[in-house]
């Protein structure tokens, strides 16, 4: 199990912001089961909203981030997609080696 810590500059972090979150990250979860801990940070610019992550992974860091001029929910949904190809990509290259590794012995 791995902890999401989330923080907001100049945006309160609701709960319906919470719950979205946790939801879409279910999907990262389901990727991998080596993430440690990730970390998220939401900022309101003047005209856009941010939505920025970073995942720990053991030897590895991923980090995305996505904006959006409309809402805070489509930045996160963009974020989302991103490290989701980022941790599939992790998963497929781990899973190459160790395939290589044991075909050579």
């Amino acid at each position: 199990m791995y902890t999401i810590n989330i923080t907001g500059h100049h945006i309160d972090v609701t709960p319906a912001i919470k719950d979205h979150i946790n939801e879409k990250m279910g999907k990262i979860a389901k990727l991998s089961d080596q993430i440690t801990s990730v970390n998220i940070t939401l900022v309101k610019d003047n005209k856009e909203q941010k939505a920025e992550a970073t995942i720990h992974l053991p030897g590895k860091e991923l980090f995305a981030a996505a904006s959006s001029e409309d809402r805070l929910f489509h930045a996160i949904d963009g974020m989302i997609d991103k490290l989701a190809r980022q941790v599939d990509k992790h998963k497929t290259k781990q899973s190459a080696t160790n395939h290589k590794a044991a075909v050579a012995s």
